[in-house]
């Protein structure tokens, strides 16, 4: 993608979403780093930013669905999606063994998904902050010894940390999808655009979502994600976030005038190229 002149990012440079920014866009002139993700959407809504990279999911802990409100709510559109493979690497400051390693700080995810290694060390206390390259800056910063962090790659030459171990979540495979967000949909043309994120509410009533997904097979669209939240204020409604990815805009068309009229409250969230294409 072109050149952005600012974009969010969720925690600092060397996190993951640092590094989907820079593998996302060709160039950016800044970013600005946000600690929670609510800061990350108000510096969109304030025009602090042009764009924002938001983690949406995860293969092994699946559906961030906070992120899901955030972007329903502030009426964001995605006009893009990246898929990063996670890989966990413990980190110290140089000169140090994993033996002398007392305590283990990072994000609580990525002490989640690398729990299995340290069951090899059990006199390692592992302790939860809110970003992985944060506490790689601060050890780097304060030439802290005997505590290490799980963070990326990036973050390790970023800021020039030993690598004692490297990919050390349990499960190899760990990808995470992130999607970019502004305020404004995207002008895009249509032959590029193969896959949408849609939001609509439907009663509990028999067969109500049966029929949506009718519609969607009936138009040759792929349901690729189905996520529902329970509407706070309206029991027994609830709000479904579905993905669909198609070869044929038209047919999307066709099911998008279709469901728009058979649900409620129908929202298109956006619609970009399929990261997996």
């Amino acid at each position: 993608m072109n050149k952005i002149n600012n974009i969010a990012i969720q925690g600092i440079k060397g996190s993951f979403h640092h590094s989907v920014a820079e593998q996302y866009f060709e160039d950016v002139d800044s970013f600005k780093e946000c600690m929670t993700f609510d800061e990350l959407v108000n510096s969109l809504l304030e025009g602090k930013t042009d764009v924002a990279v938001m983690a949406i999911e995860n293969s092994i802990a699946g559906s961030i669905i906070p992120n899901y409100a955030l972007i329903d709510t502030n009426d964001l559109q995605i006009i893009g999606e990246y898929y990063l493979d996670i890989q966990h690497n413990l980190m110290v400051f140089p000169g140090q063994s994993i033996e002398e390693i007392t305590e283990v700080h990072s994000h609580p995810m990525a002490l989640l998904q690398c729990k299995e290694f340290f069951k090899s060390y059990p006199n390692i206390k592992l302790i939860e902050t809110r970003d992985t390259a944060d506490v790689a800056k601060m050890i780097s910063e304060d030439k802290v010894s005997r505590i290490a962090a799980i963070a990326s790659e990036r973050a390790s030459r970023l800021y020039n940390l030993e690598i004692l171990e490297r990919s050390i979540q349990t499960i190899k495979h760990n990808e995470t999808r992130f999607v970019i967000v502004k305020k404004n949909k995207n002008e895009i043309v249509n032959t590029e655009i193969n896959k949408a994120s849609l939001k609509f509410e439907l009663d509990h009533k028999r067969g109500s979502l049966a029929a949506i997904l009718n519609v969607l097979s009936d138009c040759k669209l792929n349901l690729t994600k189905i996520q529902s939240l329970p509407k706070i204020n309206t029991p027994w409604k609830y709000a479904f976030f579905i993905d669909v990815t198609f070869d044929v805009y038209s047919d999307y068309n066709k099911a998008k005038s279709i469901v728009s009229i058979m649900a409620e409250n129908f929202k298109i969230l956006g619609e970009y190229k399929n990261g997996k294409s």
